[in-house]
């Protein structure tokens, strides 16, 4: 009986150990394969790692772009055991009127102080300084946050 595996030159003949030229994948040497498939690993991590910085910058940029009162605590300075005052700069729409939180809080974290600062319409970049009263004697304080506040009619 004749093998005609081993004749057609296309499958394995018995007892052989080299696979058939072609079935099992890609020419090539191993170093060849790796490289291709380190350069498919690389080409695929540049785009997924692009498309996750244009969402995160997506997201990024409509959160922003939804805040309409934001402000930052420039610094604060402890005035006395019952005062601590507060540089706020606040930045908002022209036409926007704001409330910003602020809060005193002793050494051990309590909160001993909290004040809500209003930042009035007119100007789209407001410097304030408030004092913020304490129970007790202040070692820090913070600025909560800023949001719009609600005016009659709207």
């Amino acid at each position: 009986m004749v093998d005609l595996r081993a004749e057609a030159g296309g499958e394995r003949a018995p007892g052989s150990t080299v696979p058939p030229a072609g079935r099992y994948g890609g020419t090539g040497t191993a170093a060849q394969r790796d490289a291709r498939t380190d350069r498919r690993l690389k080409v695929l991590g540049a785009v997924l790692g692009v498309l996750g910085l244009a969402g995160l910058a997506w997201i990024g940029a409509g959160y922003i772009s939804s805040q309409k009162v934001s402000g930052e605590m420039i610094k604060f300075k402890v005035v006395s055991d019952r005062t601590v005052e507060v540089h706020v700069e606040v930045r908002k729409d022209v036409e926007a009127e704001g409330v910003c939180t602020l809060r005193a809080l002793s050494a051990d974290g309590a909160e001993v102080g909290r004040k809500d600062v209003p930042v009035a319409a007119g100007e789209d970049r407001v410097d304030t300084v408030a004092s913020v009263r304490t129970t007790t004697r202040a070692t820090s304080a913070e600025l909560m946050g800023c949001e719009p506040r609600e005016t009659e009619g709207h």
